[in-house]
């Protein structure tokens, strides 16, 4: 037997399926609430001082954070390129969109205390904000388009034709789930600041924190309202074949019916929204009891629930299109090879935990807070 067929092909898609939604909650977890921090600077900060401290708060990890995204973007490259061919290309100005916000994010970072002038320095620290709160709308954003199904359709030949537009990206639908996305992420930052700040910068994160919580909260229950009741959602016509070639045109779909048929179709699924609930919930309740260490747990288990949720409804649909449904790509019909998706797993089985150890140790020397006399005693070494 080759060694690659020692996993099964149906085994090795729903494995990646898997890991990509780690990747990208790891995403979630780590730099968002380095998004979430720049996207409260300008609120939480009042002084030159306060900024730094915020800043300097995120200053040693945000590089290292950014990585999960990278491993994100190169997972769908390699193990779903037809994902990747599309999204990419249909979502292509909202990506230039993110990616300009990422370029000026570390170029803030790096120049915003070279000078003296406040005119120079408050203009970094809204590129800050910019960088933090862009991306984090427009993740959102789409994933609300996912939701909804992208329209574009493939040849005969696999060829991904786009048939949309940026401003169709707009909808009301993408933009609600792009204000959880934002709030979502605001609540995490502020979780962050409220652990490693202290004083009036922490106060002030719990009160905005506390506010994007609820604004999360609220909009995470009218977004799956809108599912239950408004958006369709999209099925097999016949049973899919899980180990077959990749070619998403040789399967029935059809668009009608609820996405949370799956909560029918796979209770156990539920725990997902749960977690989504109880952890924004107990966030909120950690940031108006001062919990520190705990209110950050809970933030992460919230991001952990919402962002999981979403995968889990959609199961095994990947990107469904909303003008070609026999185009829409599931994890049945839209991955790499068997050979590749084997090789890439033992890669990420040997290179994965020396991520997570690195990750880790990174963390525990940072432990700690960042306070106003750090950043007075070492103004020229400090963002």
């Amino acid at each position: 037997m080759i060694l690659h067929e020692l996993i099964s092909f149906e085994l090795l898609r729903v494995i990646w399926w898997g890991l990509l939604g780690v990747l990208l909650i790891g995403f979630a977890l780590t730099d968002g609430f380095d998004m979430g921090t720049g996207a409260l600077l300008p609120f939480v900060a009042k002084t030159d001082t306060e900024r730094r401290v915020v800043i300097n708060t995120v200053g040693p990890v945000w590089e290292g954070n950014q990585v999960w995204f990278i491993l994100g973007g190169g997972a769908i490259f390699a193990a779903w390129p037809p994902l990747y061919a599309v999204s990419f290309s249909g979502f292509y100005m909202a990506m230039f969109i993110v990616l300009c916000a990422f370029i000026v994010r570390p170029v803030a970072f790096k120049y915003r205390s070279k000078r003296p002038s406040p005119t120079w320095r408050s203009t970094w620290d809204w590129a800050l904000f910019a960088g933090g709160a862009v991306p984090a709308l427009i993740f959102g954003v789409a994933v609300g388009n996912v939701l909804r199904g992208v329209p574009f359709h493939l040849t005969q030949s696999l060829m991904p034709i786009y048939e949309g537009s940026f401003f169709g990206l707009l909808n009301p639908f993408a933009l609600l789930t792009g204000v959880v996305s934002l709030s979502m992420l605001i609540m995490h930052g502020a979780a962050w600041l409220n652990l490693k700040t202290e004083g009036r910068i922490q106060s002030r994160a719990r009160r905005y924190g506390f506010t994007a919580g609820v604004v999360a909260i609220i909009g995470y229950a009218v977004a799956g309202a809108w599912l239950a009741l408004i958006t369709d959602g999209y099925s097999f016509v016949n049973a899919a074949v899980t180990d077959g070639p990749s070619n998403p045109l040789m399967s029935d779909v059809v668009k009608g019916g609820s996405w949370l048929a799956a909560y029918s179709d796979r209770p156990w699924i539920i725990v997902a929204p749960i977690m989504g609930f109880v952890g924004m919930l107990m966030a909120l309740r950690g940031l108006t009891s001062g919990g520190e260490a705990t209110t950050m747990l809970w933030s992460k288990l919230g991001i952990l629930g919402v962002v999981s949720s979403v995968g889990l409804t959609m199961f095994p649909f990947i990107l469904p299109s909303s003008t070609d449904p026999d185009s829409s790509l599931t994890v049945w019909d839209a991955s790499s090879s068997h050979l590749t998706l084997f090789v890439m797993l033992v890669a990420t089985v040997i290179f994965m935990p020396l991520i997570l150890m690195y990750t880790s140790w990174v963390y525990s020397v940072l432990w700690g807070k960042v306070t106003e006399d750090d950043v007075n005693a070492n103004g020229e070494t400090l963002y």
